[in-house]
């Protein structure tokens, strides 16, 4: 059941475990959670289920293909080797809130949580309270955007948006596109406004790339039946891994982007009024700027010691933190390869809320 934040009545919410983020990695920790027969409540900042993926730009599919896509108890239904659309994914996470019967608090963004074991409090936007014996953070990774102090140095004439900004060709201004980051997401970016602009793509570091499919099989699948996306952070496959950073190749190569019209270019190093400046010192007047440079955490509203690190980042050991009672799930490399995927946030959470299920018998 899903709970609009404006219903949920006054004074102090109470429950055992509360889950901060009812994506699907919240979703997947409260399906564990109703298992073990624990009390639970999921809050999120989104207006409804599935928003955080409902409101990216037009083209997103999901990076992986459906059948290793979906959530424990509820297979994402369509053809197995095709890749979901944002929205048939967003509408997949409001059927596995329905049919779990989880209850959901949205448009309630927590702003600061506080608290020692058995006794957390966190606090929403709007001043509703809740506390818990337990937390569960699942507010996913990298949920800032990112966007480098160089874009300063374009005047208020060229139009600049980040790529979670970003929804089809007819975002940006008419006139020349710079698409920066040439990652999956900037890839796409650049594709779809290729269609009706010119487009550059500044790019970075090398990209490694992998076919979609091998003897016939989707390359997912061979990860998977390999147990590669089982690779720990920390070891031999893992550290490579994580040093490569690979994604598939679907129709977004190199050769495929010269072909649809994109013009590659080095990496952006400045910018002089209106002009762009790469590293092979060429310059472009861009009229619009899209930046695919990526995410950063902020992770400042837990004000909790132990918590976080003086770098801002979370501490925790395979999502367990220091701090008794508080977990996390959906970290990037939180115990494998699969924890950044959706493949892994059921194996994910069962590790995490069985731990946390030791802790309140141990508790008692």
């Amino acid at each position: 059941m899903t709970t609009d934040a404006s219903n949920s009545g006054g004074g102090t919410r109470r429950t055992d475990v509360l889950v901060i983020g009812a994506g699907q990695v919240g979703l997947a920790a409260a399906n564990e959670l109703k298992k073990a027969g624990v009390d639970y409540l999921l809050v999120d900042a989104a207006a409804a289920v599935g928003d955080s993926w409902r409101q990216r730009y037009e083209t997103l599919t999901l990076f992986t293909p459906r059948s290793i896509s979906s959530l424990p108890g509820l297979p994402l239904s369509g053809e197995p080797d095709g890749y979901a659309t944002k929205d048939e994914f967003a509408a997949y996470l409001v059927r596995y809130a329905a049919v779990g019967g989880h209850r959901v608090d949205v448009g309630t963004r927590v702003v600061a949580l506080r608290g020692e074991p058995r006794a957390f409090e966190a606090v929403s936007r709007d001043g509703r309270v809740y506390a818990a014996s337990a937390v569960i953070v699942a507010t996913g990774a990298f949920s800032e955007p990112r966007v480098p102090s160089l874009s300063h140095r374009f005047p208020d004439t060229v139009q600049q948006m980040h790529v979670a900004d970003f929804q089809d060709a007819g975002s940006v201004a008419e006139g020349p596109v710079l698409v920066v980051g040439d990652g999956a997401s900037g890839r796409d970016v650049a594709l779809a406004i290729a269609t009706s602009h010119q487009v550059f793509l500044a790019r970075g570091r090398g990209r490694k790339l992998f076919p979609e499919r091998i003897l016939g099989r989707n390359t997912w699948w061979w990860l998977q039946r390999l147990g590669l996306l089982g690779a720990k952070p920390d070891s031999i496959i893992g550290r490579r891994m994580r040093r490569i950073d690979p994604f598939p190749n679907r129709g977004n190569d190199d050769a495929t982007l010269v072909r649809k019209g994109v013009v590659l270019k080095p990496r952006l190093v400045s910018a002089d009024g209106c002009h762009a400046i790469f590293a092979d010192k060429s310059r472009e007047a861009p009229q619009a700027v899209v930046w695919a440079t990526g995410y950063r955490d902020d992770f400042a509203w837990i004000k909790i010691e132990g918590a976080v690190d003086a770098e801002g980042q979370l501490m925790h050991q395979e999502g367990i933190s220091p701090v008794p009672g508080l977990y996390f799930v959906g970290r990037p490399w939180q115990r494998n390869r699969a924890s950044a995927l959706i493949a892994g946030a059921g194996d994910d959470a069962k590790y995490v809320v069985r731990r946390l299920c030791r802790w309140i018998e141990a508790s008692k």
